[in-house]
């Protein structure tokens, strides 16, 4: 396979991949994401052997302890808990109270404290610590999203010399908002800390270099690097995809799922709209119940034919901002149903609740619209597996919005401006009448690309351009067993090997 060929090493040995990140993805846990994303580096984790480092999901009032370790095969699981003054500040402060509203181009959301952004150090600085005595000296660090700008930075203080990538899975803000930030250079500094960047696409990486250049006089060099604030680094766009086949199957087996049957019985020959997101100011959740009132309101042809499903869980419901938000979009959706609903029809329904991924693949196959117009987003993965989902003798259509990574692959989506109520409505009277040969010739095309660039390929991608970046130039980690954390993965590794 490709991606097995990229993961060699020159002697055609396997490193020990090491992956961070904010939540850790456990053996046999149960999630309306899982078998995305999280089967994609648990499948890495598998083929190499590895060790996956990540917050518990528990807080401490006390000073947090070392990480609990969970073999399961080749692969090590090590839980993180985090002080819960240290989690405000890293967490719902900064990393989501300053950085995630202004990635996503709303600056008048960020609020900056400086009392957060060292809440932001502190974390990072502790995950660093509880990582680096579980490290063998030729292992792949994989460090993902925004919560760990500073990881690498913090690692080689401690004398760190592995080779460390980085991935953003959300967007990269202009340099014109980037700068806004205070601290926005300690930050693009540490994006340099890493031998890799990977971003989830080409303008992505082109607002990062627009920055080095304009704002931190650095230059361009060969083969994608950067050279500024007395560092180098490699950027690279590494679009991140699905597993489509898998996908497919779900999708075909889910429309016997007692789920999917009652959804469809309910439907009585409607057409589906759907849309699946958070619950996040990011995806465009009013716009589009503002266009589905204004699709029933210029065509009336529509009404008691059409039926929106938007499933929208709650995330961050401490945060001020998304309770406002749940109110407007609750509000939005009364409205249309108050306007337009007929004793046996309701246009819009409005769940704030997940479902498990074989339940929700079912609902992707019987949708005629996908409808996914977040106002910005890193890349969107519910457009491709709306795409992988749909029924190859009667695909349905994808309205996409322009402002999704996802655009810049899947072209045969019908395009739109999410901020164009005008317009948005548009796209959905045009997705609803367009002609079999028209859909089935849209949907070709796009899964042809969803299914060449899969998650596999981008995995691969990444951990290849990463393994053949220059190592840093620092002295080994020292491998001191300590309190006997290395131990445990040394003799991990080497059973594994046998």
């Amino acid at each position: 396979m490709r991606d097995a060929a990229f993961e060699k090493l020159g002697g055609g040995v396997l490193a020990r991949l090491v992956i961070l990140s904010n939540r850790l993805a456990l053996p046999g846990e149960k999630s309306a994401r899982a078998g995305g994303l999280a089967v994609g580096l648990r499948d890495a984790l598998a083929r190499r052997g590895g060790l996956w480092l990540g917050w518990s999901g528990e807080t401490t009032e006390g000073p947090a302890g070392e990480p609990r370790l969970l073999s399961a095969g080749k692969v090590t699981y090590a839980a993180v808990d985090i002080n819960a003054a240290d989690y405000r500040e890293f967490y719902i402060g900064y990393a989501n109270g300053a950085l995630w509203p202004l990635f996503h181009h709303r600056p008048g959301l960020s609020l900056y404290r400086r009392a957060a952004f060292e809440g932001y150090l502190r974390v990072n600085s502790w995950f660093a610590q509880s990582l680096k005595p579980l490290l063998l000296p030729d292992d792949l660090i994989w460090v993902h999203d925004y919560h760990f700008i500073p990881l690498a930075t913090e690692l080689r203080k401690l004398a760190v010399a592995n080779r460390i990538g980085f991935f953003l899975h959300i967007p990269f803000p202009a340099p014109e908002l980037f700068v806004t930030l205070p601290e926005h250079k300690r930050l693009a500094a540490d994006l340099l800390a890493y031998d890799l960047t990977g971003l989830q696409t080409a303008a992505d990486v082109r607002r990062l270099q627009r920055y080095f250049i304009e704002e931190a006089s650095g230059q361009a060099l060969a083969d994608d690097r950067i050279e500024a604030l007395g560092q180098k680094g490699r950027i690279a766009a590494f679009p991140i995809g699905i597993d489509a086949e898998r996908f497919a199957r779900i999708a075909e087996k889910a429309m016997v799922r007692p789920e999917t049957v009652r959804l469809r019985d309910s439907l009585a020959n409607r057409s589906l709209v759907i849309g699946v997101d958070r619950l996040d100011y990011s995806k465009g959740l009013a716009n589009r119940l503002e266009a589905f009132q204004e699709l029933l309101a210029r065509w009336p042809e529509h009404r008691s034919r059409v039926t929106l499903l938007q499933i929208a869980p709650v995330s961050r419901g401490e945060v001020a901002q998304y309770r406002a938000l749940r109110r407007e979009v609750e509000g939005l959706a009364g409205r249309v149903n108050g306007k337009f609903a007929e004793a046996d029809w309701t246009p819009v329904r409005y769940l704030n609740k997940s479902f498990p991924r074989n339940v929700l693949a079912g609902y992707l196959r019987l949708a005629r619209v996908g409808f996914v117009t977040p106002t910005r987003d890193g890349m969107n993965l519910v457009a491709k597996e709306y795409v992988a989902a749909q029924d190859p003798a009667d695909p349905g259509v994808l309205v996409l919005s322009r402002f999704a990574g996802a655009a810049d692959e899947l072209t045969g989506a019908l395009i739109v401006n999410p901020y164009d109520i005008d317009e948005l409505a548009g796209a959905l009277h045009l997705a609803l009448t367009m002609p079999a040969d028209q859909r089935l010739a849209r949907w070709r095309a796009l899964m042809e690309v969803v299914t060449r660039n899969t998650i596999k390929t981008w995995r691969a991608s990444f951990l290849q351009a990463l393994e053949s970046s220059l190592a840093p130039d620092l002295p080994p980690p020292a491998l001191e067993v300590g309190n006997g954390r290395r131990k445990l993965i040394q003799d991990s590794a080497m059973s594994s090997s046998k």
